[in-house]
């Protein structure tokens, strides 16, 4: 394989490594050459990063390669750190946490079953903002986690007590035209 395609696969692997990093014999094994080969695509890579317009840098510890960023750069980062985040939610985890809200506690199963698709990633976002979490297992089959709000939740909606979430009952029951529905389902058996 050609020298230049190795240095960008063991630059994908050393990002994909993570904290944890990757060692030159797991390289050497992972891109099926020499270790003279894996020390040479890092020399080369290392040097890349040397140029100031680069970001990174590859990090040894302990025979652990792991890429990082430049030292030089820590103000920036610090800034960015800083800086306050949107408070931004997606649309599946404000319905996952509606759904946990008005029907507490609650399974993921119940859950993905209410939503119609799988919910595990809007769970994780919740739990890591902390306006959710687990609080037992219900007592069937298999015992599932239940999940419900926190006193972060409270909170975060400046409710005191779940009491004051708004009544569910004109977004339960949808005014529907059934003449829309209807005319549809016609086109539908039409085709």
């Amino acid at each position: 394989m050609e020298l230049e395609h190795l240095k960008g696969v063991a630059e994908g692997l050393l990002f994909a490594s993570g904290d944890e990093g990757i060692t030159v014999g797991e390289l050497s094994n992972v891109l099926d050459v020499s270790l003279d080969t894996v020390r040479q695509i890092i020399d080369e890579l290392q040097t890349d990063y040397k140029k100031q317009n680069r970001g990174l840098m590859i990090l040894n510890a302990n025979g652990m390669l792991s890429l990082a960023t430049k030292p030089e750069h820590n103000d920036y980062f610090k800034k960015w750190v800083i800086q306050p985040k949107p408070n931004r939610m997606s649309q599946a985890a404000l319905e996952t946490l509606a759904i946990i809200a008005y029907q507490q506690p609650i399974t993921r199963a119940e859950i993905d079953e209410i939503r119609g698709v799988r919910s595990e990633r809007p769970l994780q976002t919740l739990i890591s903002r902390m306006l959710i979490e687990e609080c037992g297992r219900k007592e069937t089959i298999g015992r599932p986690t239940l999940f419900q709000t926190t006193k972060e939740f409270l909170t975060f909606f400046g409710l005191s007590t779940l009491d004051e979430l708004p009544e569910l009952e004109s977004a339960l029951e949808p005014e529907t035209d059934t003449e829309d529905v209807d005319l549809f389902f016609d086109r539908f058996q039409d085709e």
